[in-house]
């Protein structure tokens, strides 16, 4: 019996710790918001990074995700109530944070200035392209600011603003057969490949542009090498930067975005034992940048994009989440406009998680790679998807081996995840560009390479992702 007293004792000491705990967190729970990052959500609750991973079995800082709910170690303390941002008084001057989701023009209405201003003030060259944390510099008056003035001759139209998204849909062609589905779907992008060798002239790519361009649509031209598993010391970086500089000095023949290169941290792109992002960053990217940008101030630079991949022995490959924070560290962020990224190894839907037959790894996954990448970079970037894409054998039968993992995607789903990646990449506004890999390649290798099994376009010219494209891409 007294042993019978000191359980039921225990019992009701357990239930009491229960509900004190329970009470003590009841108000320490923060669902994640667009454009948060753990270190930012630490600092918001005078906790670390650390503790915050510790209290959620969080083991990538990087990986969390919008909507996400997440324990607050805060000892039952309850979070501080979010402050709406203090209204400055008009033309009042100062400076300025841009938060996730500004626009120049929504802070010009802000402090009653206009966009030009606020450009001039700033040296700011293109004003679609600004980012969160950039510190501007807000000119003051008095009796009101002057009249917009207008752009000059010759300048293209504005992109539209992020209200509706600033948000761009494109797709991968080699032939560009079909401009006309392109356009009907939606599409305002497309992405040519050039696999440059050092001696190449850029002006042979302008006719290929002035086509693009002629059929209303942008250009973006990804610039990667001409061979593959290249030998150490074999790239030319001089010879490239001067390329990347006569590519954007191509006057209205000029693409409208270029991409550096290509899946970088693989040794099929680039030497193996060489494979470091602070050599891309300081031998490529930071020359290319400023010979494009000193050409040509309005062409949207995009960092190679990365080959998704889990594997890194620091010789023949780098995990490319290890390899964007190396980027980060080297400072690409001041090399670049937009964040280049692949997603083309799904076979689930954008919207989840989980249930890839290849496993758990982020990369197999649209918004765990998209964590990665945005928040490498602490969303000081916006991403551009030069290739995302979804593989399907189903007009084609057997599946190369190392291909497996796509064996039950069907036409079907591959046309509604499209759709769903497009829909999803719009809503979140972390995304400026989305490249869908492909349009109508032709070459389907079912013992190398899978081509045309990502074609929206498929044998026969059927193309169900176009109803499903149409439907979402914003117009």
């Amino acid at each position: 019996m007294k042993r019978s007293r000191w359980i039921l004792w225990g019992v009701l000491l357990c239930l009491v710790s229960l509900i004190m705990v329970s009470a003590a967190y009841a108000q320490t729970t923060y669902v994640i918001q667009l454009g948060d990052t753990l270190s930012s959500i630490a600092l918001r609750f005078n906790t670390t990074v650390a503790a915050i991973s510790a209290a959620n079995n969080i083991s990538n800082p990087n990986l969390i995700y919008a909507g996400e709910s997440i324990i607050i170690p805060t000892d039952g303390a309850p979070p501080p109530e979010p402050q709406p941002p203090t209204e400055p008084p008009p033309s009042s001057g100062g400076t300025y944070v841009i938060q996730p989701g500004d626009t120049l023009s929504g802070i010009a209405r802000r402090f009653n200035t206009t966009v030009v201003a606020l450009a001039q003030a700033n040296n700011i060259i293109n004003p679609n392209y600004i980012y969160a944390g950039q510190v501007l510099t807000v000119p003051g008056g008095s009796g009101g600011s002057p009249p917009p003035q207008p752009p000059p001759p010759g300048s293209p139209p504005p992109a539209p603003p992020p209200s509706s998204s600033g948000f761009g849909v494109g797709g991968q062609t080699q032939s560009f057969a079909n401009p006309g589905t392109m356009r009907d779907i939606g599409m305002t992008w497309v992405k040519f490949q050039h696999k440059w060798s050092p001696g190449d002239d850029p002006a042979g790519l302008a006719g290929r542009i002035r086509d693009a361009h002629a059929n209303g649509m942008k250009v973006l031209i990804s610039v990667t090498g001409a061979n593959t598993y290249p030998a150490p010391d074999s790239i030319d970086f001089s010879s490239f930067t001067e390329f990347m500089r006569g590519l954007a000095s191509l006057g209205a023949d000029s693409p409208d975005a270029i991409e550096v290169w290509n899946e970088q941290n693989i040794d099929f792109e680039w030497p193996a034992g060489q494979i470091d992002p602070t050599s891309y960053v300081n031998n490529m990217l930071a020359p290319a940048y400023n010979a494009i940008k000193g050409a040509n101030p309005n062409l949207m630079v995009i960092s190679g994009a990365l080959a998704p991949t889990g594997f890194d022995n620091g010789h023949n490959a780098w995990a490319d989440d290890r390899y964007v924070n190396g980027m980060a560290a080297a400072g690409a962020a001041n090399y670049m406009d937009c964040i280049g990224i692949h997603h083309n190894a799904g076979a689930t839907s954008p919207t989840v998680s989980s249930g890839h037959p290849g496993g758990s790894h982020y990369s197999w996954y649209y918004q765990p790679t998209v964590n990665v990448y945005y928040g490498g970079f602490g969303g000081s970037r916006p991403l551009c998807f030069t290739e995302l894409g979804y593989l399907s054998s189903e007009d084609f039968g057997s599946l190369p081996a190392n291909f497996g993992w796509a064996s039950g995607t069907s036409v079907g789903e591959h046309a509604q995840w499209l759709a769903e990646a497009v829909s999803l990449s719009n809503q979140q506004g972390r995304v400026r560009l989305l490249i869908v890999y492909n349009v109508d390649f032709t070459f389907y290798d079912p013992s190398g390479d899978p081509q045309a099994g990502y074609a929206i376009i498929r044998p026969g010219g059927g193309c169900p992702a176009c109803n499903t494209l149409s439907s979402v891409i914003p117009r």
